[in-house]
């Protein structure tokens, strides 16, 4: 997934200080150093997300100001410590992280933490106190997008489960959630599990695995975390109308949405399975532009001083097929009026995520997401 992430290679090799004359005095005004920790990147969320901080690094108030620069890690817990150490001891002021775990980067978090770095994570959590989580409520996300499909089903059932990457935070809280209402609603029974990896393409292949022992007859309803384009799909190429799709809850794409409005919804670029179709769903998102917003506050917290809490809590956007709106461009100022889903003659991928809008960053709009340019 690499080749997606935008245009944040050509900005590692900036240099990192710059002369200038302030009230007559020569000064250094060197830049600081912040680094972006990247863990699993096989899936389209995590690329958008690497290019939302590209975005935000290169945008106009700050990127004369920064030195930056991305490691990857992989979803090795080890590897990413090792990482974080070797950017304190490069002089990173800030760190922008999306741990494999919420415990294992504890101790070197703290030591970096007591040599001045700000540490930031987006969308997994870190428990030691004096990092910073930006995200959504995970748990919530669970819960609700559970709720909704109990109801959808009327109660009662069997329902497909298709989670994320196992062992970061997120899909640990999500799945909490989900459960929790599972639990509350006897009637409603899961009968089979994927790891979805949080990628439409791995959700489509588990989906496919589970319909080898479990019918489309014998399911009522699938919650995926990410995959409801893929679980629609499956259904239309089984023979089952686009009328009677099993309902579909979870973290949508683009291509979802775009199924989602209705039947006969004039769209541009629409082909195959990827046009409106009034598909039953409700989607429920972690914004990709929260990677975005969290480099922005540690850029905030690193050059001002400023302080913030442990947890910065990001309010979802949550729809339902009647919310779905379409974007012509996909500026920041066109999402902030209310459209969250964009033609597909301008995103050809379905599984790439549209979920942009915050109203702290206005410097983010779709080309952020696309190719990691700022407004």
């Amino acid at each position: 997934m690499l080749n997606k992430i935008g245009k944040w290679a050509g900005f590692l090799g900036l240099a990192a200080a710059t002369g200038m004359l302030i009230s007559g005095n020569a000064m250094a005004a060197e830049k600081i150093k912040i680094f972006q920790s990247m863990s699993y990147i096989g899936n389209d969320w995590q690329a958008e997300t690497a290019n939302m901080i590209s975005a935000m690094a290169h945008s106009k108030d700050i990127i004369d100001k920064v030195d930056f620069q991305v490691q990857v890690a992989g979803p090795n817990a080890q590897k990413q410590i090792q990482q974080l150490n070797a950017m304190v001891q490069a002089g990173a002021k800030a760190i922008v992280v999306f741990p494999i775990s919420p415990t294992a980067l504890n101790p070197v978090v703290k030591a970096a933490c007591a040599k001045g770095v700000e540490v930031f994570a987006y969308e997994s959590e870190i428990t030691e106190p004096c990092a910073h989580n930006v995200s959504i409520n995970n748990k919530e996300f669970g819960k609700v997008t559970a709720e909704w499909l109990v109801k959808a089903i009327g109660g009662k059932g069997n329902i497909v489960y298709i989670n994320g990457v196992p062992g970061v935070s997120a899909e640990t809280d999500r799945t909490e959630g989900v459960n929790a209402v599972i639990a509350a609603n006897p009637g409603v029974k899961i009968i089979a599990t994927g790891v979805g990896m949080w990628s439409e393409s791995v959700a489509r292949s588990e989906m496919t695995k589970i319909l080898a022992s479990h019918k489309w007859d014998e399911i009522d309803g699938v919650l995926s975390q990410i995959g409801c384009f893929s679980v629609n799909e499956l259904q239309l190429q089984a023979g089952i109308p686009a009328e009677k799709l099993k309902p579909c809850s979870g973290e949508s794409g683009n291509g979802n949405l775009i199924q989602m409005l209705p039947k006969g919804t004039e769209v541009a670029g629409g082909h195959d399975n990827y046009i409106p179709m009034g598909a039953n769903g409700f989607s429920t998102f972690a914004p990709v532009s929260t990677a975005g917003y969290a480099f922005k506050l540690a850029f905030e917290a690193a050059t001002t001083g400023k302080k913030f809490p442990h947890d910065i809590v990001i309010e979802p956007l949550r729809l339902t097929s009647d919310m779905v709106k379409l974007c012509k461009e996909g500026t920041w100022k066109e999402l902030q009026a209310g459209c969250n889903v964009f033609q597909p003659e301008l995103i050809g991928n379905p599984g790439f995520f549209p979920s942009i809008y915050n109203p702290n960053t206005p410097e983010l709009g779709l080309n952020a997401g696309l190719t990691g340019t700022p407004e």
